[in-house]
């Protein structure tokens, strides 16, 4: 775990029943608590700099790691990952791709951009539960992150 710190999953999804699959999953967890939704990338950069109804860190706490969807409308996960890692206050925040594209070219193109991780949505709930909840002992409690700057 990291010391002081809240824990937090970010998670920018467009589609509604996924976001309450990985809330479930989560939950089933322990860790219901920890997950914050976006709609699209648009939204995704206004919460991560703050701006709009994001404006306080209260509102917008900064993520231990953010799972990214890809195909997402008015600003798609590449474009998105494409810009938090041009900015230097968020490019060490580790982006977890989850998306339900098996594409060799979405893969490449991921970590091209600088994902940490590419992952394929389950279709069966207990797999859901198993990559989440196995994300999550990951980025909370295995990996070391440096303190963030804000």
């Amino acid at each position: 775990m990291i010391p002081n710190r809240q824990q937090i999953i970010l998670m920018a999804e467009d589609d509604a029943d996924d976001r309450l699959l990985v809330q479930e999953a989560l939950a089933e967890c322990g860790l219901a608590h920890s997950i914050r939704f976006v709609a699209d990338g648009e939204e995704l950069m206004d919460y991560l700099l703050h701006r709009g109804k994001y404006l306080t860190p209260e509102a917008a706490p900064r993520p231990t790691f953010i799972l990214l969807d890809l195909n997402m409308p008015r600003k798609d996960g590449r474009e998105a990952l494409r810009e938090i890692r041009s900015h230097p206050e968020l490019r060490r925040i580790p982006v977890v791709v989850f998306t339900t594209s098996k594409a060799e070219a979405d893969v490449e193109m991921s970590y091209d951009l600088g994902a940490n991780s590419f992952v394929v949505k389950p279709v069966a709930f207990d797999a859901l539960v198993k990559i989440v909840g196995g994300l999550a002992q990951y980025w909370f409690g295995i990996v070391q992150q440096p303190t963030p700057t804000r």
